[in-house]
């Protein structure tokens, strides 16, 4: 928690510039998305003290300022934008500038400072072994999007251009075999024994062990309900007085919820747990779109438990999550 003349900062960030505003008599200012604009802001942050650092993540934008801080002992904050909007709104700023945006991010960042839990806030620091397999998981998800869009694209197509589109899906599948390739070895490499208890789970493969070692590092060290909230699967409560809304799932980690999801779908024919407790579920009228969101809520607090005692697949953690 800070204390007395200590700053939160708020960074705002974009494709080129930095935004950096302060608590107290922190004047702001602004720095270049690079080397040269990271060593500016170092300097100005080392003449004060620094609580906490706090972000919104910009679509991997943030991902170079967030290690560089860390590295040089800095905490920080990564947050969800639409966290960071709804912050604003409740705090009256009905205005957008990078400026605004940097000044209420301090201010959050000062909220969570002084929240009780604030440490589950503070972005853990990857490795390099993992920030690379990182890189591999979002390039491959970004190929796979463009492969299924091109696919899209080809049958309504006039016959013309079906011979261009057909070359650039025969080059993305290429490189979606080398880049799936590349991702499985670099896990053998670095994640050996993470991997085999991960994949001890029928129905588990070698995507979804990339993307939640890479997406996913607190699994195994929160509880089975932080880690269904942490990847979007936790149902929600929508109560008011009398009223009770309809549980919902939402937030999380979307691409780590996408990866899941296929993984679910697969365990529930050949994983002989997961695919009697799906059954049971449409048995009882559930529709299946809320059972197979039960069935990965299911699948990541087994990983989860797996992960914590560190030890494979076994019925009685089925049992007990």
């Amino acid at each position: 928690m800070s204390q007395p003349n200590q700053h939160c900062i708020g960074i705002d960030i974009a494709k080129l510039s930095l935004d950096i505003a302060g608590t107290e008599d922190f004047s702001p200012f602004s720095a270049s998305n690079d080397e040269d604009g990271f060593i500016a802001i170092l300097k100005e942050l080392k003449e004060r003290k620094i609580s906490l650092i706090l972000m919104e993540a910009t679509g991997g934008l943030e991902a170079s300022v967030a290690c560089y801080l860390q590295a040089a002992g800095y905490e920080v904050v990564v947050i969800n934008p639409r966290q960071a909007r709804d912050f604003a709104r409740s705090m009256g700023y009905l205005a957008k500038t990078d400026k605004l945006d940097a000044t209420m991010l301090a201010q959050l960042a000062q909220v969570i400072d002084r929240h009780p839990d604030r440490s589950r806030y503070i972005r853990a620091l990857p490795d390099e072994a993992r920030a690379v397999l990182t890189a591999m998981v979002v390039r491959r998800r970004q190929l796979n999007n463009m492969l299924v869009a091109e696919h899209n694209r080809r049958y309504p197509s006039h016959p013309q251009s079906r011979k261009s589109i057909d070359n650039i899906i025969d080059a993305l599948e290429s490189e979606l075999d080398r880049i799936n390739e590349d991702m499985k070895q670099h896990v053998k490499v670095f994640f050996m024994e993470q991997a085999r208890l991960i994949g001890s789970v029928k129905g588990v493969g070698d995507v979804t062990i990339a993307s939640l070692i890479a997406e996913l590092p607190e699994l195994g060290k929160l509880n089975r309900r932080e880690i269904s909230a942490l990847t979007g699967v936790a149902p929600m409560n929508r109560d008011s007085g009398k009223m009770r809304g309809k549980r919902t799932t939402f937030g999380g980690r979307a691409g780590v919820r996408a990866t899941l999801y296929m993984a679910a779908l697969v365990a529930t024919q050949f994983n002989p747990a997961i695919k009697i407790f799906y059954q049971q579920l449409l048995a009882a009228g559930k529709p299946k779109k809320l059972a197979l969101v039960a069935c990965m809520r299911k699948l990541i607090t087994v990983l989860n438990a797996i992960m914590k005692h560190s030890k494979p697949w076994d019925p009685a953690y089925y049992q007990r999550t």
